[in-house]
């Protein structure tokens, strides 16, 4: 009798198991169509943002700007990483991967090397000053910065600008705290190369300052060398 009690409780145990596995597999299951079905959505936001049917505010722009929008226009676009959206300034545009010429005609460009638009670290975004970015020149601390990625919406805030020497690529260094680093030549109107170059540096909504975590001689030494497009205008 004692036996036939000790199988019964080891086999309403086992039935317990096997029905808690088995919830606990079907919500894994749910969650895990609904999280790819989000993920697919964003991506196809994220694409048809890169081809746009409309035309940006090109307003501030220069016509050789314009004129070579409309020609990167004619090339195919790779899948943006990330879609950025300054409402101050009206501007929505995505984020392709690199900075040669035919990327930043077309949208704003990662910067490789740095962190990835979306994870943790600082990541760094370039455009021309008589383009996408012209409207950087009326950015002020505390200015909103959204963020679209495939990992979610993230919203910044403007925590300083300022000016550096195209030699100066601390700007890009690691920082301790999520952050943006935008970056494009200045003056904004300066007729010929540009002699410097314009920084917007954004944290994490709720974030503390973006400190970098490197000291002394910047982590990306070689930049300049890699990136001509740090050197033009």
């Amino acid at each position: 009798m004692e036996t036939r009690r000790r199988l019964l409780v080891v086999e309403i145990t086992c039935w317990v198991i096997g029905l808690v596995g088995l919830a606990g597999w079907g919500t894994f299951h749910v969650r895990s169509v609904t999280s790819t079905r989000q993920n697919l959505e964003r991506f196809a936001t994220l694409k048809s943002i890169a081809l746009p049917a409309g035309t940006p505010d090109q307003s501030l722009w220069s016509p050789k700007r314009v004129s070579a929008w409309q020609t990167a226009l004619n090339n195919p676009a790779p899948v943006p990483l990330a879609v950025i959206r300054i409402p101050k300034i009206h501007l929505e545009v995505p984020v392709l991967p690199g900075t040669d010429d035919g990327t930043l005609d077309r949208a704003v460009g990662y910067i490789e090397g740095t962190a990835k638009p979306g994870t943790d670290g600082n990541s760094g975004l370039a455009g021309h000053r008589d383009g996408f970015f012209r409207g950087l020149k009326d950015i002020v601390a505390g200015d909103v910065i959204e963020l679209d990625t495939l990992q979610g919406k993230d919203s910044y805030r403007v925590e300083r600008t300022w000016v550096v020497d195209p030699d100066d690529v601390s700007v890009l260094d690691p920082t301790s705290t999520r952050a943006l680093t935008l970056v494009t030549c200045y003056p904004f109107y300066y007729v010929g190369s540009a002699p410097r170059r314009f920084i917007v540096r954004a944290v994490l909504a709720g974030d503390k300052v973006a400190s970098s975590e490197t000291g002394g001689l910047s982590s990306y030494s070689g930049f300049l060398t890699s990136r001509q497009w740090w050197r033009k205008a």
